[in-house]
């Protein structure tokens, strides 16, 4: 087939710089577009760092530990916790919690209303209700003795827990739950 000439070079609207397409840069919103740019990798590393220490839970920023000022009880809890997700709270008794081979312990109805308590281990010789909150009584024969609640949230806010020896000086934590 032979060669199709064209008599008129075709023109187009595009700038050319020695044979080349010319393309334009705009500095002011290339500036504009970086400093975005740098804000948003800033904005993700800060995510990710406070993911890796715990701030929206399981890590060392939400792991706590309260006790009381007479040392009847040391208690570790996470204090960021999420909608529907298990956890444990664990209670340590000291010398001045047993009396007469048993720990009485009083724990505010939010454990079980707002913090979803699903068990207790040991499971309790006794549990009372009343004072907004229960009473349970666990056979402790010596030390080390200590009491695991499982817990399952029931929805998100600022949760505030009560717990105390009867008799003696309460423990109060607050746990952050997120959804």
């Amino acid at each position: 087939m032979p060669k199709a000439e064209f008599s008129k070079p075709i023109n187009d609207s595009v700038p050319k710089i020695d044979g080349k397409v010319a393309v334009g840069e705009d500095l002011d919103f290339q500036r504009k577009w970086w400093r975005f740019e740098r804000a948003i990798w800033i904005f993700f590393s800060l995510i990710l760092v406070l993911t890796l220490a715990g701030a929206f839970g399981r890590g060392p920023i939400a792991i706590a530990e309260r006790r009381t000022k007479d040392e009847s009880i040391d208690v570790k809890y996470d204090r960021i916790q999420r909608t529907g997700t298990p956890s444990i709270i664990t209670v340590n008794f000291g010398p001045s919690a047993i009396r007469q081979g048993k720990a009485e312990l009083f724990v505010s109805g939010s454990m079980v209303k707002e913090l979803g308590a699903q068990r207790v281990v040991p499971s309790p010789e006794r549990a009372v209700v009343g004072g907004d909150g229960l009473t349970y009584t666990f056979p402790a024969s010596g030390l080390p003795s200590s009491v695991e609640f499982a817990l399952e949230p029931t929805g998100p806010g600022l949760r505030h827990l009560n717990m105390r020896i009867v008799g003696l000086d309460p423990v109060d934590a607050d746990i952050f739950v997120m959804p």
